[in-house]
């Protein structure tokens, strides 16, 4: 029955497609993913002219989201990756969790402050967001391209990504 072979290969292509399209099995794309939330979340900011009330809420929005982002990235992406031995990926990866400390620790700074109570409020998430610009210019134009060539599996990677990245917002946000 070739027919039906053919029909169970062309489902299994457009699942695949429909897969890739959405990122969810594909760690890159989920990544790139929390990097535009993240950059628009600080367009926001920065552009916005948001009551203190408001640029506390979008700051806690921002640092939520690059407290799991780095937690998933360093628990599951930067290991697998270590893992596929990226070439000349080593040095990319180290770079990118001495970066990852950096944007805590401008993380903790914003979460223990306010906008009516430090006057560096402002300067803080404005720096944070030239930090992560710069640490993800790098991480999409050097370090992904060079895990996707390499025999790191995406898919996988992708998927326990999002797993994770479900279960600490789940946590996070019943902090809050």
């Amino acid at each position: 029955m070739p027919t039906a072979n053919k029909h169970t290969t062309t489902q299994r292509r457009t699942a695949q497609r429909t897969r890739a399209k959405s990122g969810k099995d594909d760690a890159i794309k989920l990544l790139k993913a929390d990097h535009k939330d993240v950059s628009e979340l600080l367009e926001k900011y920065e552009n916005g002219r948001l009551s203190k009330d408001r640029k506390m809420a979008v700051a806690k929005q921002i640092c939520l989201a690059l407290t799991v982002h780095a937690q998933i990235e360093e628990e599951i992406f930067y290991p697998a990756a270590r893992e596929a031995s990226i070439r000349d990926g080593e040095d990319l990866l180290d770079e990118a969790e001495v970066e990852h400390g950096s944007i805590k620790e401008l993380v903790a700074a914003i979460e223990n402050g306010s906008p009516e109570r430090d006057e560096l409020f402002d300067a803080r998430v404005k720096v944070l967001g030239e930090y992560v610009k710069h640490h993800v210019k790098e991480e999409e134009n050097e370090l992904f391209p060079k895990a996707r060539k390499s025999d790191m599996d995406l898919e996988d990677v992708g998927t326990r990504l999002a797993a994770r990245k479900e279960e600490l917002m789940r946590e996070l946000k019943g902090d809050a």
